[in-house]
């Protein structure tokens, strides 16, 4: 199949550009001798997650129990729920989860944790456990020092569980010059005293988990962090390159639209809108923009309503008409992602695979 036989939208996947992306990853880890857990929060697909665990990974990463459901598909030997799981009816799906491969969740708190203890007795499985410290992104997490020491003995006591270190998120690092390397060394400090913390009162976590895309080829400045979790980095996107993580070259994701109007003067509206791309805004910029148009960088993607995507072109040096396909690189391609039903592999100007979506709309 030829790209312009596609119907439009249409979610299109560079094979070649993801497939050096994942082993540049792969080369990067083995280098270092750092785990790579991968989160399939990017591609949701059991297909690209089966790749990614060839290309050596030690196992898979999910938020959601519906997600885990998903991932056995990939036959992964390992699933990290790096999320609190609440609620006895997702407790006894994920129990199933765990008698078809191991399982281990990353946590906050102390009634999650005594909650899943239950589920897995109950369930006659074991399951691993990392305690969630919060390292700066505000979002979930106990406190380094004496709040997570205290945590991890509280789970070292629950039946069913298995502590097996800590997990963190470094989402509001950005790395750029020097001053991100400095703040990537500042992590490691943390790191270490975290360690340090915990080996003192006996504990000693064989598994440190961290990491994230915009971070990623930095990791090994972060001393004691043994495990990273990045996803977007098999295909990465208009964020990911503004913030200094990628090239435009290493965007493997793309939107195939059909330019739908020209009758305005220097603007046309494309067949996909706030149903097709991320309503994300650009992190860390004011600019108002959703996309990047590949045929021609001027554009400006400025709005969008369900179906229309509204491209200001006054600044391009090409010339639009009806009928034209164009391709878009998202600002956030996770969301994207989840906005499609199937995404299309792409080399050259042929369709090669065709993967249904089958993680989107997990929520539960």
């Amino acid at each position: 199949m030829h790209i312009q036989d596609l119907e439009t939208p249409a979610l299109l996947i560079d094979l070649g550009i993801m497939e050096r992306n994942m082993k540049r990853v792969a080369d990067y880890v083995m280098r270092h001798n750092l785990r790579l857990r991968p989160h399939t929060k990017t591609h949701k697909t059991p297909a690209l997650g089966r790749r990614q665990l060839d290309l050596g990974a030690t196992g898979l990463t999910i938020a959601k129990v519906g997600e885990a459901e998903v991932m056995l598909g990939a036959q992964p030997s390992d699933l990290l729920l790096a999320y609190p799981v609440f609620g006895r009816k997702k407790l006894e799906r994920l129990m199933k989860v765990a008698r078809q491969t191991r399982v281990t969740v990353s946590l906050d708190n102390t009634l999650c944790a005594s909650l899943l203890s239950e589920a897995a007795s109950e369930g006659e499985v074991s399951i691993g456990v990392l305690a969630e410290t919060d390292v700066g992104m505000g979002r979930v997490g106990v406190d380094p020092g004496t709040p997570l020491v205290d945590f991890v003995k509280t789970i070292s006591r629950l039946p069913g569980l298995m502590w097996e270190g800590v997990a963190f998120y470094p989402g509001h690092l950005r790395i750029s010059g020097n001053e991100g390397l400095r703040a990537m060394e500042a992590l490691g400090s943390t790191v270490e005293s975290i360690r340090s913390d915990l080996r003192h009162e006996g504990f000693d976590p064989q598994v440190v988990s961290g990491g994230s895309t915009p971070t990623l080829f930095q990791s090994h400045l972060v001393r004691g962090m043994n495990e990273i979790r990045p996803g977007t980095y098999i295909f990465n996107d208009k964020n990911t390159v503004l913030a200094g993580a990628c090239a435009w070259e290493d965007c493997a994701a793309s939107v195939l639209a059909t330019v739908v109007s020209t009758a305005r003067p220097g603007q046309m509206i494309i067949d996909g809108g706030s149903k097709t791309f991320s309503s994300d805004r650009l992190s860390g910029s004011d600019e108002v923009s959703f996309g990047r148009l590949m045929e021609d960088p001027e554009a400006v993607f400025r709005k969008m309503n369900e179906e229309h995507g509204y491209v200001d072109i006054r600044e391009c040096s090409r010339k639009f008409k009806v009928g034209d396909q164009v391709r878009m690189i998202p600002n956030h391609v996770c969301v994207v992602v989840n906005l499609h039903e199937t995404m299309y592999g792409i080399r050259g100007e042929r369709v090669e695979e065709v993967w249904k979506v089958e993680g989107r709309g997990k929520l539960q």
